[in-house]
């Protein structure tokens, strides 16, 4: 990982591990030191036992060298627990930021927000705690031992610092030759990954048209894709990983050898001891190296998911908190919006207004893409408008802190998403479950004594998306949902589309009594159903507002077919109106 952006939140998570890259540093001093003592007790069972032929002094030896080993491995236990304790705290420092991000992404469709975010600060956490992370922090000590060899013999300093250099070059070449391959892999995985997940969300659709073959033949092809850049940046990684042991093996006999060619010349001062010391060093001297290169392809899968979410976090700044605002009462006003999905530069929404009183019910219609569903993203703010204003209160809706927001607010999407758990927490929106109410939301709307009916009642699993249910009881759930808690305004898009005659008539009823109770309702729909318990209807088409008033006004104008003489003037009179 090499940081770019000193400024960046990732980069300033880092450096608050600090502290425990720097305990680790002294552990791996004392670590390094503690790795030639095998050597040295050869050396000395040799220089001191075979010739003294005391077992008084080996056992002592023996014992000394298993107390080494006792501390080396103790000191390797605790440097690797410091370094899975960082791993763990920058987790704890930018989990909720990512998680807030990946989702505040998806709402903007910004490219590359996807569950694999999280993947990507998983394998950072991972790699801070990794043997490349230890490796890393064993390298700047390896200069030690090259000063030590200089301290034994020039000339043997001098070929341990060619074959540091040599090392160095291969991790280079390493790097050079196995990030691009490595990272394409990567794009192709998480590309593979996103499309099989998206096929499985429509497995039924897959099935009952025939259409798996053909799926399958895309996916093998992004597969494929991911296998062979793989496969290619682990050959190249293989043969550096060979280069580089190859050099440490030979480095460390040509010490040996130069050791002992040395001392034939008489330039050689050192015991044969000192030649099988130097040997070992100069092994040790390039250790570190070679664990990083045949690591490598986790040293590359860790910083590209480094890059990957740090461009996501630049490209999602966190929220700042707002001032607390008092609940809101239902006064909609929306001022001269226009909108499209994020992300994109086509307009969708082109200049509405239109102010909607406390209290009121309003039916929105209109034909297919007339901009109906985009409208009621805005209205209860999870689209921003890219001009004009969507108040609430006279508060701009799309900043309002959701958290504080969000249990005033009820919404009920076309496509209705419900989650893993039982019906009781998706009712009660996953917060602390009052039954008093959830049991009123779900009479409200026709489902209580469904849900009786279950085994479980309440506390039925629904799977996935509410998999085990009906599209009807779906929608259902997504209403009594939307309506719990008795918020104040509320958008339901096409809540009738999968409903039956007595679902529709609940519908109604739960309409009417949410607006006794004062409560604010926006209903987009195609059904005429509703309109009974409507005080507003709004016309759009073509993402404008075409028509704007009283139910009565309105309907009678379509009947007439006078659809042209409510709006834009009409309608200009009837927003006024309804304003004072």
């Amino acid at each position: 990982m090499n940081p770019a952006n000193q400024n960046s939140e990732l980069h300033k998570a880092l450096l608050a591990l600090k502290p425990f890259f720097q305990r680790t540093m002294i552990f791996s001093f004392f670590t390094n030191i503690l790795v030639i003592m095998p050597t040295v007790y050869m050396l000395e069972v040799y220089d001191r036992v075979v010739n003294s032929r005391s077992h008084t002094t080996l056992a002592m030896l023996t014992l000394m060298v298993i107390g080494c080993y006792v501390l080396m491995e103790l000191l390797e236990w605790v440097r690797t627990g410091i370094l899975r304790q960082a791993g763990l705290k920058f987790d704890t420092q930018m989990s909720e930021r990512v998680f807030n991000t990946v989702f505040e992404a998806n709402l903007r469709r910004i490219p590359g927000a996807s569950s694999q975010v999280l993947g990507d600060l998983r394998s950072i956490r991972d790699f801070i705690a990794s043997p490349a992370v230890t490796a890393f922090m064993d390298v700047p000590l390896a200069l030690l031992y090259i000063v030590v060899l200089f301290m034994i013999n020039t000339t043997m300093g001098f070929m341990s610092l060619v074959g540091a250099l040599l090392s160095v070059g291969l991790a280079y070449f390493t790097e050079r030759d196995t990030q691009p391959p490595l990272t394409a892999a990567n794009r192709a995985a998480i590309g593979a990954q996103n499309y099989a997940n998206g096929s499985l969300r429509n497995a039924q659709v897959i099935e009952a048209m025939g259409m798996q073959t053909n799926i399958h033949s895309r996916w093998m092809k992004r597969q494929k894709e991911f296998l062979f850049m793989q496969a290619l940046a682990s050959d190249h990684a293989g043969g550096y990983a060979a280069s580089s042991k190859f050099v440490q093996m030979t480095l460390s006999s040509l010490l040996l050898g130069a050791g002992c060619w040395l001392t034939v010349l008489g330039q050689f001062s050192g015991s044969g001891g000192m030649m099988i010391v130097a040997s070992v060093i100069g092994g040790r001297v390039l250790a570190p190296i070679v664990q990083l290169i045949g690591m490598w392809k986790q040293v590359v899968n860790a910083r590209d998911a480094y890059g990957r979410l740090d461009k996501l976090l630049q490209a999602v700044p966190p929220k700042q908190p707002g001032m607390a605002l008092p609940p809101p009462k239902g006064l909609l006003s929306v001022e001269g919006v226009v909108a499209g999905a994020p992300g994109s530069a086509a307009a969708i929404i082109r200049g509405v207004s239109f102010v909607v009183p406390a209290g009121q019910v309003v039916a929105i219609v209109g034909p297919s893409a007339s901009g109906k569903t985009t409208l009621a993203r805005l209205m209860v703010g999870v689209w921003p408008a890219a001009n004009g204003k969507v108040r609430l209160d006279g508060v701009d809706i799309f900043p309002w802190n959701k958290s504080e927001l969000g249990p005033h607010i009820g919404y009920l999407p076309q496509d209705v998403e419900l989650f893993d758990g039982t019906l009781a927490e998706n009712i009660a929106r996953f917060s602390h479950v009052d039954m008093a109410q959830v049991e009123v939301a779900a009479r409200a709307v026709g489902l209580h004594e469904t849900i009786l009916c279950l085994p479980q009642g309440y506390e039925t699993r629904i799977g996935d998306d509410g998999c085990f249910l009906s599209g009807g009881q779906r929608q259902r759930v997504g209403l009594a949902r939307a309506i719990y808690g008795n918020p104040r305004f509320i958008v339901l898009d096409e809540p009738n589309s999968s409903l039956d005659e007595a679902g529709e008539q609940a519908l109604v009823q739960t309409l009417l009594a949410l607006k006794a109770m004062g409560t604010t309702i926006i209903v987009i729909t195609h059904r005429t159903s509703v309109l009974a318990a409507v005080d507003l209807m709004l016309i759009l088409q073509d993402g404008q507002v075409k028509a704007y008033g009283s139910r009565d006004e309105v309907l009678a104008a379509l009947q007439r077919g006078a659809q042209a003489a409510v709006a834009p003037s009409a309608g200009a009179g009837a927003l006024q109106s309804v304003a004072a």
